[in-house]
């Protein structure tokens, strides 16, 4: 049953509706905020998602009417960008925590009927001769996990023979206090975080990988699903909320999208 099989996935990071009164317990809802991402016309075109976990923006691309959808992420949990302090540990933590990867996605993608193909293939991997090339190519909340994200987006350029939709995580404190320089912060390795940019950062890394923005989105935040862990109420988070809802009409995790032609 459905139901079962949803309910046995030991973690989901996207929140999907599978069937009517079957949605996924996961750690972020892409689903108030997908129509606020500049998406550019799917329909008939070849299209290819990056980093796909459980295969949200996949299976939104397909719902879109994309002619032909690939989604991209790796094959196990080892393949992660870690940072030295978890190197040693972290792979075996996530496996224990997460399950086998992109069992997720296999359980959604055969509840919705859909014919996305995923294959195992890292961002840093991706070239023509290995996937070919794609009219529409969309990478969400990846590059922050990324050692090297020039590098990806390069990649990414490498098989885009359209546009790309890069959906990603700002920092709003650096947005709004150097909104003209373009900045990133380090983030926190315990949660896989390498750069987290402010939006001009963000616009940089992909003019930095040949692509020229073509349009943009305002800031808008990605709601925890219902198997996050609540944030804690500390001062601090306070203000961050409250900033939040100020730039970004709710709280979550800031993103900003952005759509660059190749």
């Amino acid at each position: 049953m459905l139901r079962d099989r949803v309910a046995a996935n030991p973690l989901w990071y996207h929140t999907i509706e599978l069937e009517p009164g079957v949605v996924t317990s996961g750690w972020f809802d892409l689903r108030p905020v997908v129509d606020r991402l500049p998406w550019p016309d799917v329909r008939g075109k070849r299209c290819l998602d990056v980093g796909t976990y459980d295969g949200f923006l996949a299976f939104e691309l397909e719902r879109r009417g994309a002619r032909e959808v690939v989604a991209t992420d790796i094959g196990g949990h080892e393949q992660w960008d870690w940072p030295y302090e978890l190197r040693s540990r972290g792979p075996a933590y996530l496996a224990a925590l997460a399950g086998p990867k992109g069992n997720g996605f296999e359980i959604a993608h055969e509840a919705l009927g859909s014919r996305v193909e995923r294959v195992v293939a890292s961002v840093y991997e991706l070239a023509p001769e290995r996937v070919g090339s794609f009219d529409v190519v969309v990478c969400g909340s990846l590059l922050l996990h990324l050692r090297d994200p020039v590098g990806a987006l390069e990649a990414i350029r490498s098989v885009c023979d359209g546009v790309l939709l890069s959906a990603e995580q700002i920092d709003l404190e650096l947005t709004l206090a150097r909104p003209r320089e373009a900045l990133a912060r380090v983030g926190p390795g315990e949660q896989l975080h390498w750069w987290v940019p402010n939006a001009a950062a963000h616009e940089r890394m992909l003019e930095a990988a040949g692509f020229t923005v073509e349009r943009r989105s305002r800031p808008y935040c990605v709601p925890f699903g219902p198997a996050h862990p609540p944030p804690a109420r500390t001062p601090r988070n306070a203000v961050r909320h409250a900033l939040q809802r100020l730039l970004c009409g709710g709280t979550g995790v800031p993103h900003r999208a952005l759509l660059a032609r190749a």
